[in-house]
């Protein structure tokens, strides 16, 4: 039987559904889709920008929460119903990771939970 550890934190928004922040595995952590919900009013933050960031930061507080970092993370998938808006997560995603980067995909969706213009979860794979 698999040894799993439910990670959860008040710092990233509460799950909205029959899910868990993250799951660890092992030296797995499979970090759960986030949008761009402020963890302290469960309310969309507006404009892309804005849910690119809210976005990173609640993958970021998961992260921490289970004593891991963006350092960790090995594989990032971004949802977004505009492709056009791409660009904008690429130069923001520079500002929250340096190099070597995770491995990547990008989707195009036609929506999103709460309306929201952009997802992302990921993977990461820690040592303790």
């Amino acid at each position: 039987m698999l040894n799993k550890k439910i990670i959860q934190t008040p710092d990233a928004p509460a799950a909205i559904g029959t899910y868990s922040q993250a799951v660890r595995v092992g030296e797995t952590v499979y970090l759960s889709g986030q949008i761009g919900l402020d963890p302290s009013t469960m309310q969309m933050v507006e404009g892309i920008e804005a849910q690119i960031h809210r976005v990173f930061q609640n993958l970021r507080a998961v992260a921490s929460a289970a004593d891991s970092s963006f350092d960790d993370l090995v594989k990032l998938n971004v949802y977004l119903t505009d492709l056009g808006n791409f660009a904008k997560v690429n130069e923001i995603m520079a500002s929250y990771f340096r190099q070597p980067y995770p491995a990547r995909a990008a989707v195009g969706v036609a929506a999103l939970p709460r309306g929201a213009l952009v997802e992302m979860d990921g993977v990461l794979v820690v040592q303790y």
